[in-house]
């Protein structure tokens, strides 16, 4: 065991220096200069070349593209993210801020798909081919293919500006007032849990079509065992492997979501900050929150891959 995890943990280490030479060289080939558009939003007509040339400089912005790599990984292993361009301000007091209000959303959801996907296709899978088959299974086949930002739309149009139930977004520290943290985050958790939710949906109930037919699952009821008795002890804990096999790939479109749905719903997350520095080619923070949203899902499926071992016995880590 220890073995396999120093083995994933340096295959981690490479896709993140994969992934930070991707993001890091993928913005510089955007056109335009994150400087100018800066400059743009102030004075530029009271600013010269010397003093743009000396914010060039104090940005680093003035080396050539490989020091400013290095010079950009060498930071981030010292705990320093560098300062945003556009914000004035160290890019980890700026991720502090956000990251936890992303991360309230994005937990609620993965809790919301996991478990109502894992119940509604257990349903599905044991009830096949009658109405709760019949009504869980459309609706899962819509929920996986459903664009969310549309979704964040209909639901702002039905349940904010027609009914009046729900704030049409924002977001309030639940230690501030709860009840409208709880009202804000309804929709935004929805929208980010629907695709989760209707993927764990249907691999659940194959899953449990395809344990029924195990010949341990024939012998629990010739035995006349209860069906609780065989679901619970004997399909639930076979039929959870695929589930947790998805939970790497659901968190990874949790996170992916939040950038649409921070942005349609205005929640001053990670997302938002995301989609706001790459219109202003804010490089520093882009290449941090790409971090940051990389090592929480490689550390989400090397939890998921150890955790197989205690799902299936017969799984051995070489």
């Amino acid at each position: 065991m220890t073995t396999y995890i120093i083995r994933r943990l340096l295959w981690a280490m490479v896709v993140l220096v994969l992934l930070t030479l991707l993001i890091f060289f993928a913005m510089r080939l955007l056109p335009g200069d994150p400087l100018l558009i800066y400059v743009a939003q102030g004075q530029y007509a009271n600013i010269g070349p010397e003093a743009l040339e000396h914010l060039r400089a104090q940005y680093g912005l003035d080396k050539p593209i490989m020091i400013q790599y290095f010079n950009w990984v060498g930071g981030v292993l010292r705990g320093d993210l560098g300062t945003s361009i556009f914000y004035h301000e160290d890019v980890g007091k700026l991720i502090a801020r956000r990251l936890p209000i992303t991360m309230h959303i994005g937990v609620l959801a993965f809790i919301v798909a996991t478990i109502l996907g894992a119940v509604s296709g257990l349903l599905a899978g044991l009830r096949r081919g009658k109405t709760a088959d019949q009504v869980v299974t459309p609706l899962a086949n819509v929920g996986i293919t459903i664009p969310i930002f549309w979704l964040g739309i209909v639901l702002i149009y039905v349940f904010s500006l027609k009914l009046g139930w729900l704030p049409t977004g924002g977001y309030t520290s639940p230690f501030q007032d709860f009840w409208l943290n709880t009202r804000q985050l309804i929709m935004p958790v929805a929208c980010e849990s629907v695709v989760g939710l209707a993927s764990m949906c249907r691999l659940m109930r194959s899953s449990i079509l395809e344990v029924t037919r195990q010949d341990y699952i024939r012998t629990a009821w010739s035995k006349g065992l209860a069906e609780r008795v065989i679901v619970q002890r004997h399909m639930l804990k076979n039929s959870l492997i695929p589930i947790v096999t998805l939970w790497g790939f659901a968190l990874a479109l949790i996170f992916g979501g939040s950038v649409l749905i921070e942005t349609v719903f205005n929640i001053p997350g990670m997302g938002r900050l995301m989609v706001s520095s790459i219109f202003s080619q804010d490089y520093v923070v882009v290449q941090a929150c790409t971090l940051v949203f990389g090592g929480i899902v490689l550390l989400v499926n090397l939890i998921v891959d150890i955790s197989y071992g205690w799902l299936d016995p017969r799984v051995r880590y070489g």
